[in-house]
């Protein structure tokens, strides 16, 4: 891989510092990065912290629907 002068120097400069090869600094920003913008955006990840945000709190909504419904449509025709 090819760095600019510019990277190259800070990046010679942070190895130094942290006590880590090159290589090593550049594998594990990589790896941050992949997981930061790939493996995190599958449409679960992006929307977990808005699930169930707005709920009602009625946890048996997909089981009672029927039942729901039925009286619903009761309700409107016995009038």
């Amino acid at each position: 891989m090819r760095l600019g002068k510019k990277i190259e120097q800070l990046l010679e400069e942070f190895s130094t510092l942290k006590g880590k090869s090159k290589s090593e600094l550049i594998k594990e920003a990589l790896l941050e990065y992949i997981e930061a913008h790939f493996i995190s955006n599958n449409p679960f990840e992006m929307g977990k912290d808005l699930f169930g945000k707005y709920g009602s709190g009625k946890t048996d909504n997909s089981i009672t629907y029927k039942r729901k419904i039925k009286e619903k449509i009761n309700e409107k025709y016995t009038h």
